[in-house]
């Protein structure tokens, strides 16, 4: 990633600077982030403390990996010593005894409780110990007045400490810490959740939930102008590869370093290196990954709903006619794919959550089961034709107007569920699809969409929505007599709160871009890139 430029995560930062804020005026709120791997949650924590600095708090920054408990004790001990003594100007060691005596001047009974916990004394109550390491914090915040901020980066790792009771013993101290702040990362965004319904949920001490998405076009379109400065690569294909990567800045950053590296500005050249070829980096990431089912029972199956959903045929009741499976047997195995992140449900869909991994095994997983070769070089062509088809049909798509692109959409309902911003709908099947014209100056262009028992009325603008649109299309959707009517307000920007909140008040949906594109996503149809 470009080290000096941050990209589309401000309003993670500000979050941050707000807690942080209010945890100096008396009010706490702890933070859960939670994203995919390389999504950028620790880049977003250094870049936040790189740029921080109040001497009325000590943040502890804490790496949470497989590792004995003692271990992280000590650990845990030397980073709270060491960020306290930072101010002090004392030339600092990495070692705990050492920071321990440099600290006792200040703060002795915090320093005295140190050397008691880590001294082995009490070596069977480790979930005891656990909890009177956390403790410390309030301790020093006794002998100091300073607040502390501790990050747990990968906290579910703690488990591997072996401590019983771990959350239902931290659950209690969280709720009495009233001076110290936690902020917990982890790249496993269900069992996360599941942590802090289950056994992390408090009426005090509860925790906020950020989600790092990837970038938006806007700021991945940013990303790639400014690191392919010197190639003459169009903007189409710049387009192209925010679609292809869904944004995500671990594989925006590959891609635009293997073009960098590239004697071609040649964009599909460079995904059939990276993603082909035996040596290429994505390549082997993959098969590493895919690697973790095959000693698993029911292999067979979890590696066969990954290929039909990524092959497009994602609709569950599709999946068990496909498999001969019964209802029942599917979602089981849907629920440990879940589990382990690696596809999400809307409803009665599936989608792949790695849009790149997604693409590798429709293109390159299945053909290399499939190839006679030892080698698989007979695949390269294959692949090179498949992704060349791939940008041509994005291009296509990019010039399509958005009614003639959401016209097809509609076209391909089938009375499917699907989950939109925590809400459901029901994709009417349409016996009739007509565009309409509206006498707006902000909007003129939609269509209506007539089902057996149903009328959809959608309008579309390219620009930001605002109160008065909601209200203007309300009365236009008044004209329509049918009781069972559906409006929709479709934009190709963000929607602020206060036009959210008209329209739910009007009963009116509001698809954004972001909306827009998971729908055409479980479609299979080209993203929007504005």
């Amino acid at each position: 990633m470009l080290k000096n430029n941050f990209f589309g995560r401000k309003v993670y930062l500000d979050i941050l600077q707000k807690r942080v804020s209010g945890l100096l005026e008396g009010y706490r709120q702890n933070i859960a982030i939670i994203g995919d791997e390389m999504i950028g949650k620790t880049f977003l924590l250094f870049k936040f403390l790189d740029k921080f600095y109040d001497n009325r708090i000590i943040v502890i920054y804490l790496e949470i990996r497989p590792e004995a408990a003692a271990s992280f004790f000590n650990r845990f001990a030397a980073g709270l010593l060491y960020n306290f003594l930072i101010p002090s100007g004392i030339p600092l060691r990495e070692d705990l005894d050492y920071l321990i005596r440099k600290a006792e001047r200040f703060i002795p009974k915090t320093a005295q409780k140190i050397k008691t916990l880590t001294s082995g004394r009490d070596k069977k109550k480790t979930s005891g110990l656990f909890v009177e390491l956390l403790w410390l914090c309030e301790l020093i915040y006794q002998e100091t007045g300073k607040h502390c901020i501790l990050i747990l980066d990968e906290f579910h790792n703690l488990e591997s400490l072996g401590l019983a009771n771990l959350y239902r013993e931290w659950s209690k101290l969280l709720i009495l810490q009233k001076n110290t702040m936690y902020i917990i990362t982890s790249s496993l965004k269900f069992k996360t959740k599941t942590i802090l319904s289950k056994n992390l949920s408090l009426l005090f001490g509860n925790f906020e939930l950020l989600t790092v998405e990837p970038f938006d076009a806007k700021a991945s379109e940013e990303y790639l102008d400014k690191k392919l400065a010197g190639l003459s690569l169009n903007r189409g294909l710049r387009n192209f590869i925010i679609h292809f990567t869904g944004g995500h800045p671990f594989y925006l950053e590959i891609i635009s370093e293997a073009l960098l590296k590239s004697s071609k500005d040649n964009l599909a050249d460079t995904l059939e290196r990276l993603l082909c070829d035996t040596s290429g980096l994505l390549n082997q990431r993959f098969s590493n990954y895919i690697k973790r089912f095959l000693d698993l029972p029911h292999s067979n199956d979890y590696l066969s709903i990954l290929y039909l959903v990524s092959d497009g045929r994602n609709r569950i009741k599709d999946i068990a006619t496909l498999l001969h499976k019964t209802k029942k047997e599917l979602i089981q195995r849907i629920n440990y794919l879940l589990e382990i992140d690696t596809v999400t449900r809307s409803a009665d869909f599936l989608k792949i959550n790695d849009r790149v991994f997604g693409f590798w095994l429709k293109f390159v997983y299945q053909e290399k089961l499939r190839t006679l070769a030892f080698d698989a070089r007979g695949q390269n062509p294959l692949f090179r034709d498949r992704i060349e088809s791939m940008i041509q049909d994005f291009l296509n798509s990019s010039r399509q107007p958005l009614m003639e692109k959401m016209s097809g959409l509609l076209r391909l309902f089938e009375d499917e569920l699907i989950q939109i911003e925590k809400k459901k709908i029901r994709l009417n099947h349409f016996r009739e699809i007509k565009p309409l014209e509206f006498n707006n100056r902000s909007w003129h262009e939609g269509l209506i969409g007539r089902s057996q028992d149903s009328l959809w009325i959608m309008a579309f603008k390219d620009d930001s929505l605002t109160e008065d649109d909601v209200a203007d299309f309300s009365r236009e959707c008044r004209k329509y007599r049918n009781k069972l009517q559906r409006k929709f307000l479709v934009t190709l920007k963000e929607i602020d709160a206060n036009t959210r909140l008209k329209a739910l008040e009007e009963k009116i949906w509001t698809w954004d871009i972001n909306s827009l594109n998971q729908i055409l996503d479980l479609f299979s149809i080209p993203r929007v890139i504005p």
